[in-house]
């Protein structure tokens, strides 16, 4: 068995996040048979396909809802690793339990939220620096001491 589970549709309710909104939680792996899929239909073509990823995300997209770990995209992509002995894909995890508040038994305590990444402004450096010359090199210390 590839997946833990099959079924036609999506249990969870709409969570409407935007391709954006997607690239702003890490990816992680994840093993293939915790995985339910939203999707009973796949497309031999794209699953034969070099370029099916070249215009989507690279990662596969899962949400937690209610304790289960649902695959929304990324089925071929899946499928495509069993396929090649490969028992994990990285994939995006949208946590919609974290979202509401609600703990389930079965959800692990590491949990993805999708809250943004906090933008931090770089370092400064604040050690004076020597001057380069024209040329882009400082002479080392011990020969400026000797002039």
């Amino acid at each position: 068995m590839i997946f833990k589970g099959v079924r036609n549709g999506k249990p969870y309710p709409d969570h409407g996040l935007s391709m954006r909104d997607w690239a702003q939680i890490p990816p992680r792996q994840f093993r293939l048979d915790q995985l339910t899929t939203v999707t009973t239909a796949l497309a031999l073509d794209k699953l034969l396909s070099e370029d099916s990823t070249f215009y989507g995300d690279l990662f596969a997209h899962a949400v937690r809802w209610q304790g289960e770990m649902y695959l929304e995209d990324g089925l071929h992509r899946a499928v495509r690793s069993a396929l090649r002995n490969r028992h994990v894909i990285h994939a995006r995890l949208l946590d919609l339990d974290a979202m509401s508040g609600a703990i389930t038994e079965t959800a692990p305590s590491d949990s993805v939220t999708t809250a943004p990444i906090p933008t931090s402004a770089p370092a400064v450096d604040e050690s004076p620096r020597r001057r380069a010359d024209a040329h882009g090199w400082t002479e080392p210390p011990d020969r400026r001491a000797a002039r």
